[in-house]
């Protein structure tokens, strides 16, 4: 078993190892947060809110105005979540919620038709770069949340556990990550009886998906998916796909599990120590499929945000909105990645 240290570098390099886009020392900062609060709390206790993070208060002054939300399916219910609970300290505010896939968010980010971009990936470097050539300046991305995508079977399925390297023989062509051979049924897997030779079923999401972009990088090593695969137009679609197939798989953010799937425990390697979906696997980095969810904003570097999108945030990364995080299935930040993010914005906490 890896030491809390080498577990917690694993934070680092997997779970916080995306692009700091006018984030520069979050990474590290976050990282060592992390640290801190793993050794104080435990393992064992780390889904648990940051007791650091404190409730939202409402301010004064006027907070109104339209929060248009465009971006991940993902995050569809949370930030739904998000937004009904906000409106409960600001009722004059209106909302439109549109859950496109996160491919649509930085489009509506950099034409404006959009408050938020919520993106369950990072921007990609051409996205920046139109974003850059309208506006003058990098958008800035704010975790918001962790995840964990899972790869479910029906709730019948018997199979134990899989590696990336397994998994990418069975969702891709090109067997990047060194399987031998394909794999196409799960008798391929080592399953007997009435399993050995039925096919596997394949589900997963569509192109615009930052859900199907981060799988087919990290689980597929960047290959591309078989044509067998049936794209669903969410991530609920895929859990739903699966329920109703028994031999079926397909791969979702955790906070969409049901009753009907499980979530097979993963490993980086064939022979490797399986590791569950459990919540303090994500924030030890043991996990493989771990990932930040955020929030993107026009934020030009060295103004104010207006209050509207300033205290929006701060419900967010306040415990209040973390509370929602964890209603919906997810895990909440710490309050060192809250605190970071909140700055990074010129949104810290009054």
């Amino acid at each position: 078993m890896p030491s809390m240290s080498k577990r917690l570098r694993s934070v680092s390099l997997r779970v916080l190892s995306s692009r700091a886009i006018t984030l520069p020392s979050l990474r590290l900062r976050a990282f060592l947060g992390l640290a801190v609060w793993l050794t104080a709390v435990g393992a064992g206790m780390a889904q648990d809110i940051d007791p650091d993070l404190k409730p939202y208060t409402k301010v004064g002054g006027e907070v109104a105005g339209t929060l248009k939300s465009v971006g991940s399916d993902t995050m569809n219910n949370l930030v739904s979540l998000w937004v009904e609970g906000f409106k409960k300290s600001y009722p004059g505010v209106r909302e439109g919620i549109e859950g496109k896939g996160s491919a649509s968010a930085p489009p509506a980010m950099t034409e404006g038709t959009a408050t938020f971009g919520p993106m369950s990936r990072d921007w990609k470097p051409s996205e920046i770069d139109t974003f850059k050539e309208k506006h003058g300046y990098p958008p800035t991305v704010v975790p918001v949340a962790l995840d964990m995508l899972a790869v479910f079977v029906h709730k019948d399925n018997p199979m134990k556990s899989l590696s990336l390297e397994q998994i990418d023989a069975i969702f891709s062509k090109n067997r990047n990550g060194g399987a031998k051979a394909d794999i196409r049924t799960w008798g391929d897997l080592g399953l007997e009886g009435e399993w050995k030779n039925k096919p596997i079923s394949l589900y997963g999401r569509n192109a615009t998906s930052g859900t199907y972009g981060y799988f087919k990088e990290n689980a597929l090593f960047k290959g591309d998916f078989k044509p067998t695969v049936k794209e669903q137009p969410g991530s609920s679609a895929v859990v739903q796909a699966v329920a109703s197939d028994k031999a079926g798989i397909g791969y979702s953010g955790i906070g969409y599990a049901t009753a009907d799937v499980r979530a097979v425990p993963l490993s980086l390697k064939t022979g490797g120590e399986p590791v569950t979906t459990a919540p303090e696997n994500a924030y030890s980095g043991d996990y493989p499929l771990a990932r930040f969810l955020y929030l993107s904003v026009n934020h030009k570097p060295g103004t104010d945000l207006d209050p509207l999108r300033r205290e929006f945030l701060r419900y967010v990364l306040s415990s209040t909105g973390q509370a929602d995080v964890k209603k919906d299935g997810y895990l909440p930040v710490t309050a060192v990645v809250a605190s970071e993010a909140l700055g990074s914005v010129g949104a810290a906490a009054p």
